[in-house]
């Protein structure tokens, strides 16, 4: 067959031109990405992100697609950056040979050996320009004085690149700096699928997002998942149904829907599954019902109430001081009403040390909740907090039980066993004020034994959930109206916290 080296041959014909040499169709579905691709490029439309299935042949797609534009514009610099330098290279490479093998491209091939590596080449062309024509990098090496016509973020986000909010902001800095590698008016293209429910590449910002706009938002985007709106394979000769139901039964639900149907899930199954809570933005309603005290959520009356203090300081440990309250209702109803995250960094105006402004912290939170009890996990520097509280509960005139409690059983078993059962049995009632902390993305991330860089307020709602709940009655509710009159004395109440 012989081919023109015409430059106006299009993109999809150049794709079947290739394909045809090597033994193979192409399908609908590299069609429509093709076109998407020129018509992208045509219409000088600069920010792209291409989302496709696994195993769909994207990467493949998009090295063709820059040996096209090797072909019809020599001049350009492109740039490859992946996960890590031996993916970006393996993208390289393809172009590489694809060029060496294509019928139209064969002349773009330099006489020079040291011009034509794997990781970097450079095609006949008429321009000096200190750049190659194409280069690897990982996403963690330095391009500081690269220049780039086209940078191509090939599978930038994987779990090692998402997998904790550390990596995640790392990730997004470091793609920040393409901004100083990219000319004015080039081209930046993602590749990719997501493998976080914080994907760089989401269309819209999720709850407890951490930005506050999607990362690439602006950006022109082609969606292709494995099943279409009709439920019907995008690449039904290669996918079909009874092997969709394969990959289904073999991946398990959270890694289809992220690698098959782009959806921004964990790819990795957490124990704990956030589509099990409940959410409510009712606030605590107060009021007397023939003299004896009623607290309510939503006109749900709650019947007991348990809170839990997990302390921290910042000269001590990396950890973050919280404080959860739980609620509970008639029915067996959880109602996670706040969670105070205290930055045990954090500078405040007072002279007072560190414990005792972190107790006025918590006995505020106390009187603002009507809590009639409260657990202070004392391993550790927690021991010397609760004579410091309970004095700063008597200057509030706050009544309030303080317990004491050390835990002795591991962190995760006591996540599991306090969680477990009110997720499965979809019992945990959530108030979204809790989506503006921390808290969602530590219980999306969890996994147990495996060490967790944050999961305190996971911890604190834990032991509010498992110390046995203090019932509202007329002492504990009567002490905690507005004007917050004398009521019970406080006392201590020695315990084992053994859960």
């Amino acid at each position: 067959m012989i081919v023109s080296q015409d430059k106006d041959i299009c993109f999809s014909l150049f794709v079947v031109i290739w394909n045809q040499r090597q033994g193979q169709t192409t399908p609908d579905v590299h069609f429509r990405i093709a076109e998407w691709l020129e018509n992208a490029w045509t219409h000088k439309k600069r920010r792209l992100l291409l989302m496709a299935f696994r195993a769909c042949g994207k990467s493949t797609l998009v090295g063709l697609f820059a040996a096209w534009l090797l072909f019809r514009h020599s001049h350009l610099r492109i740039l490859v950056l992946a996960a890590d330098y031996i993916l970006a290279r393996k993208m390289v490479r393809n172009v590489k040979r694809i060029i060496e093998k294509h019928p139209a491209t064969k002349h773009m091939k330099p006489d020079k050996a040291d011009q034509w590596a794997n990781d970097r080449f450079t095609v006949n062309r008429k321009r000096e320009l200190r750049d190659p024509s194409m280069m690897a990098k990982g996403i963690t090496s330095n391009i500081t004085g690269s220049r780039a016509d086209i940078i191509i973020c090939d599978d930038v986000e994987v779990p090692n690149t998402c997998a904790t909010f550390e990596k995640r902001s790392d990730l997004r800095h470091k793609l920040s700096e393409t901004d100083f590698v990219r000319v004015p008016k080039g081209t930046q293209l993602y590749v990719g699928t997501p493998h976080t429910y914080y994907s760089i590449y989401a269309a819209t910002a999720p709850l407890n997002a951490e930005d506050d706009n999607p990362f690439l938002d602006g950006y022109e985007r082609l969606e292709i998942p494995l099943l279409n709106k009709k439920g019907h394979s995008n690449w039904p000769d290669r996918f079909d149904m009874d092997e969709i139901q394969r990959i289904k039964t073999s991946t398990g639900p959270n890694k289809f829907a992220s690698q098959m149907m782009l959806r921004p899930v964990n790819i990795a199954e957490g124990r704990l599954d956030p589509e099990n809570l409940k959410f409510y933005r009712d606030n605590i309603e107060y009021s007397e019902a023939h003299s004896k005290p009623v607290l309510t959520i939503g006109g749900i009356k709650m019947v007991s109430a348990s809170a839990w203090w997990d302390p921290s300081f910042g000269r001590v440990t990396s950890d973050r001081s919280v404080v959860a309250v739980i609620f509970s209702d008639a029915n067996g109803g959880y109602w996670a009403h706040d969670l105070l995250y205290i930055d045990p960094h954090e500078q405040h105006t007072s002279q007072d040390d560190e414990a005792t402004y972190q107790c006025r912290q918590i006995a505020a939170f106390i009187q603002r909740h009507y809590v009639p009890s409260l657990t202070i996990e004392i391993n550790g520097i927690g021991r010397f907090l609760p004579g410091i509280l309970r004095r700063e509960l008597r200057s509030a005139n706050i009544s309030c039980a303080v317990k004491e409690a050390s835990s002795n059983k591991p962190k995760d078993q006591r996540i599991i066993e306090a969680f477990d059962a009110i997720l499965a049995a979809q019992a945990l009632h959530l108030h979204e004020d809790i989506l503006r902390t921390p808290f969602m993305t530590e219980m999306r991330e969890w996994k147990p034994g495996r060490s967790q860089s944050r999961d305190d307020g996971l911890d604190a709602m834990a032991g509010a959930i498992l110390s046995e709940p203090v019932r509202i009655t007329s002492s504990s509710l009567i002490s905690m109206k507005a004007n917050w009159t004398a009521g019970s004395q406080t006392h201590k109440a020695h315990t084992e916290f053994e859960v």
